[in-house]
């Protein structure tokens, strides 16, 4: 079983940066897909960044050119480094895993999620 633990959430004005991380342990082969969704109070969860294994990403059409997904396979780690904050990307971030597959696929695991709070 595979679980997923983010961290670096917090406050920042907008303008700012803040980098989420988000650590892999237990079973995590055959997963191939890692990305990062949103959740704001009263509204779905929505997808941020991914990241396929052969490199291939896509991200959100609101945070092109803000925001920089990465990972780094030999730590099982996921990054989003978000830069030119915005208080509309105040939400809870969560990042998450295809477990048995690629991007093609809906992402299967989540973790706890991490609060980002934006003020302007």
């Amino acid at each position: 079983q595979m679980q997923l633990a983010e961290s670096g959430g917090g406050s920042v004005q907008a303008g700012g940066s803040l980098r989420l991380s988000c650590q892999a342990s237990g079973y995590t082969y055959s997963s191939y897909c890692m990305g990062w969704a949103r959740q704001i109070p009263g509204k779905g969860r929505e997808e941020v960044a991914a990241i396929d294994d052969d490199g291939t990403i896509r991200y959100a059409d609101s945070v092109k050119g803000r925001f920089t997904i990465s990972k780094d396979n030999a730590k099982k780690i996921h990054y989003l480094q978000m830069d030119s904050l915005r208080p509309e990307d105040t939400a809870v971030y969560y990042c998450a895993r295809v477990l048995g597959g690629y991007c093609d696929k809906d992402f299967n695991v989540w973790g706890q999620g991490t609060q980002v709070n934006v003020s302007s």
